[in-house]
């Protein structure tokens, strides 16, 4: 077989300019264009293409594959503007974002540095409890990094098959042409393996579908099944391959506009765009004359191709970094004028390190020193993210030690005309109450804060680990019980991840009265019978439908003697529904009918403050006046919701705890609370700051299970 054509394809320059025009946009929010994340798919394809047709080459030519040369050019073609743009978003990250966001964007940055960048991402998305964070300045570079492990994993299996050929045809003629087929098959038989993956972890695993090698490397070996079959593309007829190619580049025009955020990703939906990109590069094989690479060809396209990989890499910190630079969100005039800046970047990028190191004379001639800049400029970039990180130390607050949040039991009352268990809760929120007040004005942050800054992210309870709160894909509720398990009152306490953090408060609350407590949750799933699409998962959220069934069956034949429902309040559109609204008031009651009729006591907890912030991240930032982190009462809280709420837990004859006073004044709701800081991020409680109001708990949970 004839080796592929060293020719090179001005078409494939252009096919890049579809593709990062398609990210950019995509990115910067131009309407219309709601699939361009589709374009890293067309990168992966071009990638797979061109590597393939270099190592089939070597091993046409030379009978293997010359390893050190190639990873020479991959150093000088990548590893020089990919690091320069590395460490100018690190150092822009250092400079312009909070403490503790700007140490954790440090850490994407060494991982990015090292190409394993797209793992890390993975890992925090499925976290549930990560996942509403801010976006990296270098969450881009995962692509980066599937890239460059495909090129570790690649020359590998090459090598492999070249050394299987060379044993079973030593005693044929040398001067056979190699045949290009077991390398076809073994291709072949990575893609499928690869796409297997793809399909079952798209719906099992989606941050591992999107971010990672195993499930993306079908995409690469897409373009490496073309570079293998060229001869085949070139027998092509010019009007079909005119047609083919044409039809291509309606399949990516078609991804970009039709897939969308929602679309479960990559999944069969990436078939579109890697279909399509196939497309293009195999009809181009055969250079119809009327085929869809002159218009690739054209100077513009191939102008905006040449400075796509710098493009790629300025567009991304330069969009997220501009909204602190300005101190506002950004319009859509904003977002066009990033687009013309990062533009500008890459313009200079590839001038001025690029090209100059890419066909360095004395660097292209010795593969030696190829390696060695790939070597020094990760290294130089690793280690510029590791002195900005110490740079950035550990936020810790300075201000003068501040004194626990303390609530005390408060005696039983003996005046008849007193209601013992009202006159608890009303003591114990009094007590809150004046801490609250107390802590209102702060302006340093307490030296002694609980927990450290740092450490709030890891400040999670137990169910959140034990699987005691079931993940988006799990269904089903294995027994969580906890305090004294042989106790004939039981509660349970029912609900999604803010049913979750108040678990340390009733932990606690169930040793000191002899409760068993059943905690049953699952994430962003609130109990109620509502339709529920998951913009997590991208479709509708039947496994929250499923799980509701099966709790719901399990407390009717348990008969818990008091539930405790909980549940987030922050539920936007995406997810079906509207929180406050007509449907979510008439499911509240219906819910608590429902649950009463088991026999059991219903209480419904009301919503915690929405602080507006992530709370760590933004206490970092400002050391010395935490009332900068406070939101005003009236944006926190829905005063009208609750009110609406409570009435419709009265109606299904249910109590409902309101707790707004245990977290705000009636001006502002402060994020510490004596030494505790109140949130972990943006709207879960800290372990600490839910055990502290304990006895608050429990004091409800006894009004609640008291007869009458």
């Amino acid at each position: 077989m004839r080796p592929v054509d060293t020719e090179f394809r001005p078409d494939i320059e252009g096919l890049r300019a579809v593709a990062v025009l398609a990210v950019v946009l995509f990115h910067v929010g131009v309407p219309g264009i709601d699939g361009g994340f589709a374009g890293v798919d067309v990168f992966f394809v071009v990638s797979g293409f061109l590597i393939t047709g270099l190592l089939w080459r070597d091993v046409a030519s030379a009978g293997h594959v010359r390893l050190a040369r190639f990873y020479g050019a991959r150093a000088r073609r990548l590893l020089p503007a990919g690091c320069v743009v590395l460490v100018a978003t690190a150092i822009g990250a250092a400079i312009l974002l909070p403490p503790l966001q700007a140490r954790q964007v440090l850490g994407d940055g060494i991982a990015s540095a090292l190409y394993v960048g797209n793992y890390r991402f993975a890992l925090h998305g499925t976290d549930y409890l990560a996942a509403d964070t801010p976006p990296s300045p270098f969450q881009h570079y995962w692509s980066l990094g599937v890239e460059e492990q495909f090129y570790l994993l690649w020359p590998a299996l090459i090598i492999g098959v070249a050394w299987l050929v060379r044993r079973r045809t030593r005693h044929t003629d040398s001067d056979t042409p190699p045949s290009a087929t077991p390398y076809l098959v073994l291709l072949a038989v990575v893609a499928a393996v690869s796409f297997a993956v793809s399909l079952d972890w798209t719906r099992t695993l989606p941050p591992w579908a999107f971010f990672s090698l195993p499930a993306r490397a079908w995409e690469l070996a897409a373009g490496g099944l073309v570079a293998l079959s060229i001869r085949h593309w070139r027998r092509l007829p010019s009007v079909v391959a005119a047609a083919a190619g044409w039809l291509g580049l309606a399949l990516i025009v078609a991804a970009c506009i039709r897939l969308g955020e929602t679309t479960p990703y990559p999944g069969t939906a990436a078939l579109l765009p890697v279909l399509g990109t196939v497309l293009v590069i195999g009809a181009g094989c055969a250079a119809p004359r009327l085929g869809v690479g002159r218009g690739l060809s054209l100077p513009p396209m191939r102008a905006v191709g040449r400075m796509s990989y710098s493009w790629y890499l300025w567009h991304w910190p330069v969009l997220l970094l501009a909204p602190v630079v300005l101190g506002r969100s950004l319009v859509m005039t904003d977002r066009l004028a990033i687009i013309l800046v990062s533009a500008g970047l890459a313009l200079l990028t590839l001038h001025l390190i690029e090209n100059p190191v890419r066909f360095a004379t004395p660097l292209r001639d010795s593969t030696s020193r190829s390696l060695a800049l790939g070597g020094t400029v990760t290294a130089l970039a690793v280690c510029a993210a590791l002195v900005l990180l110490v740079l950035r130390p550990v936020p810790v607050g300075h201000g003068a030690e501040a004194a626990a949040l303390t609530v005390a039991a408060p005696p039983v009352s003996v005046a008849p005309a007193v209601d013992p268990h009202e006159a608890a809760v009303q003591e114990v929120t009094a007590q809150v109450q004046a801490a609250v007040a107390e802590s209102a004005g702060l302006q340093a942050v307490p030296s002694n804060l609980s927990p450290p800054l740092a450490d709030a992210p890891a400040d999670k309870p137990a169910v959140f680990v034990n699987g005691c709160v079931r993940s988006w894909r799990e269904v089903g509720q294995d027994e969580c019980a906890s305090g004294d398990v042989t106790s004939p009152t039981t509660v349970a306490l029912v609900g999604d991840s803010h049913a979750a953090m108040w678990a340390p408060a009733f932990e606690q609350a169930a040793e000191q009265r002899d409760w068993r407590l059943e905690t049953m949750g699952k994430v962003t799933c609130p109990l109620l019978d509502l339709p529920l699409t998951s913009p997590y998962l991208g479709r509708e959220y039947t496994e929250c439908e499923q799980w509701r069934g099966e709790v719901v069956a399990r407390l009717q034949a348990e008969r818990p003697r008091l539930i405790v429902v909980s549940m987030s309040r922050r539920y936007g559109a995406d997810f079906g529904f509207t929180v406050f609204g007509r449907e979510w008031l008439d499911s509240l009651t219906r819910l608590v009918t429902e649950l009463r009729a088991t026999g059991a006591a219903v209480l419904v907890l009301g919503p915690i403050p929405d602080p507006q912030s992530t709370v760590p991240i933004c206490l970092s930032d400002h050391l010395d006046d935490a009332t900068a982190c406070s939101p005003p009462r009236p944006a926190a809280v829905n005063d009208a919701g609750v009110a609406a709420e409570a009435a419709a837990t009265t109606a299904g004859g249910g109590r409902y705890a309101d707790l707004t006073s245990l977290f705000c004044t009636t001006e502002r709701c402060p994020v510490i609370v004596g030494n505790d800081l109140v949130y972990r991020d943006d709207n879960h409680l800290t372990l600490e700051h839910a055990q502290a109001l304990t006895p608050v708990v429990a004091a409800l949970a006894d009004r609640a299970l008291a007869p009458g």
